[in-house]
């Protein structure tokens, strides 16, 4: 049905260069004929409080697990009712808009607009956040740095838009819908796969790593209550008597399209690390970056010390690259490095991590718990022969893992372009759209929610970008 769908019969100029040609009978309006800003605060604070992710919309803060409420009273906060349209002006060059389900106390660095007339306000939504109207978002907004970039009213004002018939745009949006809730449920099938694989891959390794690969190996007390036996010949000790720890430097640098990559959360998300997605930075900011002996090089990790806590990365390219925010690098020339990691994402560790953020804010930990962290290390000759090891057992496993995750990024280049093309009218929906079988509209669990953005954030990164900082 969606694979059906054609252009329509006739087009115009719509006279905004981004958007080239509409459908004959649709408009182009420029935001301030569409919306209003409404700056209406709450007395007591006293509503539900509703927090944005680019990931689930706006929703009450405690749908959103894992996430600190910034404050306990949100007297003074924005109000906003169902169906207005809401921005975080820091982030709308990111596409971060969300239509309001129900009404709610909102930061008051959010922008909440109302419609000025009829329409399916869940349609503008698509719209600001397809990647043509980004790249006008982020030309409008001001500021020397990004995270700093802000989109102020009158900026926003002077976007043109494109303005099909009410009925069109509610077609639009009644397709998009019906697409993506496919989309979503391919993805989150390839997504349980993807944990089972992992978590077999992750007995594996729990017994390599605190056993070694002879059945027959005398065993030891370890002195450590959860962790048990081990063989008699290895050590248990904190990291930091093998491995040297440097943490970032935490500046927020400029990014530029071309120059020197910087590793984040989202790089260290498989074994190896991936810089084909990662953000630049210039090459002086480069220079300040590696400063104090942070210049990473091949056989490193790269160690995630928030959001993504534990997650790590070997570094198995000489490529120039510098620690962005919320890493640190873990060194050693003594050790085997790829060991290390296999042992960094083995159960040992989820329950070592466990236990450090119980009770914790804020879902990060510090250098001197990483240094702390318990590690069971062979002799050198044992740890290369584990490494090797796993490395060809999981073989087969990770190409069928790397299939998966490129099936489920071609998914979301489908969904993007799809949703793209029918908002800006390259595509005609009325007749498929009139012809979709009626649905309930499904609630889903968090996890299992993916962004329309092809983005940033985090896109891998499994938690909700709050945007309430």
């Amino acid at each position: 049905m969606i694979q059906d769908l054609k252009p329509y019969p006739a087009y115009k100029d719509s006279g905004v260069p981004w958007l080239g040609e509409v459908p004959q009978h649709w408009e182009t309006l420029r935001t301030r004929y569409l919306f209003r800003e409404i700056d209406d605060r709450s007395e007591l604070g006293e509503e539900t409080h509703l927090s944005m992710s680019q990931k689930l919309g706006l929703v009450p803060s405690s749908m959103v697990e894992q996430r600190p409420l910034v404050s306990q009273s949100y007297a003074g906060g924005k109000l906003c009712n169902r169906d207005d349209l809401v921005l975080n002006r820091l982030k709308a060059h990111l596409g971060v808009f969300a239509v309001a389900r129900e009404s709610g106390v909102i930061s008051p660095d959010y922008t909440v607009f109302r419609k000025n007339h009829p329409m399916a306000v869940q349609y503008f939504e698509h719209v600001l956040r397809s990647p043509a109207v980004r790249v006008e978002l982020r030309v409008r907004a001001k500021g020397l740095v990004e995270g700093f970039w802000r989109l102020y009213t009158d900026d926003f004002y002077g976007i043109r838009l494109p303005v099909p018939p009410v009925h069109e745009q509610a077609a639009i949006v009644r397709l998009i819908d019906y697409a993506d809730r496919r989309i979503r449920r391919y993805i989150g099938a390839k997504k349980k796969l993807i944990a089972l694989l992992n978590e077999q891959k992750q007995a594996i390794i729990h017994r390599a790593v605190t056993r070694g690969l002879d059945p027959n190996v005398r065993l030891k007390p370890s002195g450590v209550e959860w962790l048990g036996d081990v063989p008699e010949h290895w050590d248990v000790v904190p990291l930091r008597r093998r491995w040297t720890v440097t943490d970032c430097k935490h500046l927020t640098v400029p990014f530029v399209a071309d120059g020197v990559p910087l590793a984040s959360v989202r790089e260290v998300q498989s074994f190896d690390l991936t810089l084909t997605k990662s953000k630049r930075t210039t090459m002086a900011w480069y220079a300040t970056l590696i400063e104090g002996g942070r210049n990473p090089r091949r056989g490193d990790l790269i160690y995630c010390r928030n959001v993504s806590v534990g997650a790590a990365a070997f570094v198995n390219t000489d490529e120039q690259f510098a620690m962005g925010q919320d890493v640190c690098l873990i060194r050693s020339v003594e050790q085997n490095q790829r060991y290390l990691n296999y042992f960094l994402r083995s159960s040992l560790m989820d329950h070592q991590l466990a236990r450090l953020l119980v009770g914790s804010t804020f879902k990060r930990i510090n250098i001197s718990e990483i240094n702390g962290l318990i590690i069971v290390v062979p002799p050198r000759s044992e740890q290369d022969t584990i490494a090797d090891h796993l490395d060809r057992t999981f073989e087969g496993t990770n190409c069928v893992i790397k299939t998966a995750c490129q099936e489920i990024d071609l998914l979301r280049e489908y969904r993007t372009r799809l949703i793209a093309d029918v908002v800006t009218g390259k595509l005609d929906v009325r007749e498929a759209a009139a012809r979709l079988p009626d649905e309930t509209n499904e609630s889903e669990p968090l996890d299992a929610a993916e962004d329309f953005a092809d983005d940033d954030d985090a896109d891998l990164d499994n938690a909700a970008e709050e945007a309430d900082a």
